[in-house]
């Protein structure tokens, strides 16, 4: 097992850039794309991948130090800590039903396309890292059950592959991804509670009126309603609160302005090697099934959608609004840390719900983020065990949790169904 586990980390290793090329030149061949054309695509996607991440990691190299420095300037004291995704995802990989879970999670997918009860074939391994989290979450909670880990990390991949097929054609109309679907653990979990919350947001006196999208402020305020200018505002806004001299707050008001700016061209980039695939499969099964107008999406990273201008706007003003949740929520012991930076991500179907009003999708976003602190804080001992002795604790924390998987309502629905039936 340690031998299979050893090459599934290798492979995993290899990152999303070297990884989506490979699976998608793949996926091209099986939909009858020529070679040339099925290496090109997933080529160009991995180019893609590589510039969305190095624009997240301006993102998340100034949010970072940002957040910290508005939690000393406002003597924030909470006493778990939010270690953030990358914490988690490296905490999954290594427990021990790792390395099972990828080809079951594999071989799920493929059964449920077969008997038509999804549409989405979803190519992202790497976050798979949501499925075995909900399997080692149960693993945990029984003491070593291997067979109810299984339920539970298959359990949570059909949740996901459900509402990505239910909010695709959503997806698809307000980011223009056309033939994808988006089975990204924490972006669904985030979309099933803040589309229904989004609903009743939207029928508040006042704001059902209020229309406030990226289009209508630059078109009210010109140049400071561009996208670019909107990054800076903001950035210079998170800087000020953190307590940044002026120099500081130039610097992150312009590496935002610049993360607006670049994030939807190397969307439109990754794009470019997406749409030659999508074409071959809907071609593909529509000579397979006598012209059928049956649908295949690709299930993708929700990265895809954080070159919005909405979904940026959304993400970067939550960041203190969070905080400030945080600090004034009763029964929260959560200090939101590590996942500020991918606020964006988590609000990807609200805020294409919401068709992008800025305004809607922040409030939603904060309601439903309260929810996510009370269930982070309820999630915490599991958690910590599962990151016991592969993470390295912050100085003086005792305990940790984050928002993209103790806040997730689906694997806090998975800690529920293991407490109650697992033992």
């Amino acid at each position: 097992m340690s031998a299979i586990n050893d090459v599934v980390q290798y492979i995993l290793g290899l990152g999303a850039s070297v990884m989506l090329p490979i699976m998608l030149t793949i996926v091209g061949l099986i939909f009858r794309l020529p070679f040339g054309k099925s290496l090109k695509s997933g080529l160009t996607v991995g180019i893609g991948f590589i510039g969305i991440n190095l624009v997240i990691g301006v993102l998340s190299n100034n949010l970072g130090p940002a957040a910290q420095a508005m939690v000393e300037n406002f003597g924030v004291s909470l006493n778990i800590i939010d270690t953030g995704w990358p914490s988690a995802a490296a905490a999954s990989w290594a427990s021990p039903v790792s390395a099972v879970m990828i080809p079951i999670c594999v071989a799920v997918n493929l059964l449920m396309l077969f008997t038509k009860t999804t549409k989405t074939l979803d190519i992202d391994l790497w976050n798979y890292w949501h499925f075995i989290a909900a399997a080692a979450t149960g693993y945990i909670v029984t003491g070593g059950n291997w067979w109810f880990a299984i339920l539970c990390g298959v359990l949570y991949e059909i949740a996901c592959l459900l509402i990505a097929d239910w909010t695709a054609p959503m997806v698809e109309k307000f980011y223009g991804l056309e033939g994808v679907s988006l089975p990204t653990g924490s972006t669904d979990a985030f979309g099933l509670i803040g589309i229904p919350v989004g609903i009743l947001v939207g029928k508040i006196p006042g704001l059902n009126k209020l229309d406030v999208s990226a289009d209508t402020i630059q078109e009210k305020f010109g140049i400071f309603g561009e996208p670019m200018m909107m990054g800076i505002i903001i950035g210079a806004g998170i800087a000020a609160l953190g307590g940044y001299d002026a120099g500081g707050i130039i610097t992150m008001g312009i590496n935002m302005g610049a993360v607006m700016f670049l994030m939807p061209r190397m969307v439109k980039i990754l794009m470019e090697g997406l749409i030659p695939i999508s074409e071959a499969a809907r071609d593909f099964l529509q000579k397979r099934n006598g012209n059928s107008d049956r649908t295949i999406y690709l299930g993708m990273d929700a990265a895809l959608t954080t070159g919005h201008p909405a979904n940026l706007a959304t993400g970067l003003l939550l960041v203190p609004i969070t905080l400030l949740i945080a600090v004034i929520l009763p029964g929260n012991k959560v200090l939101p840390f590590g996942d500020l930076a991918t606020i964006p991500f988590y609000v990807s179907l609200i805020v294409a719900h919401r068709k992008g009003n800025i305004i809607q999708s922040v409030i939603t976003g904060a309601i439903v983020i309260t929810f996510a602190l009370w269930m982070a804080t309820n999630f915490a001992p599991e958690h910590t065990e599962m990151m016991r002795g592969v993470y390295e604790f912050p100085a003086g924390a005792t305990q940790v949790s984050s928002l993209d998987m103790g806040g997730n309502v689906l694997n806090w629905l998975i800690l529920k169904f293991a407490q109650l039936f697992g033992n």
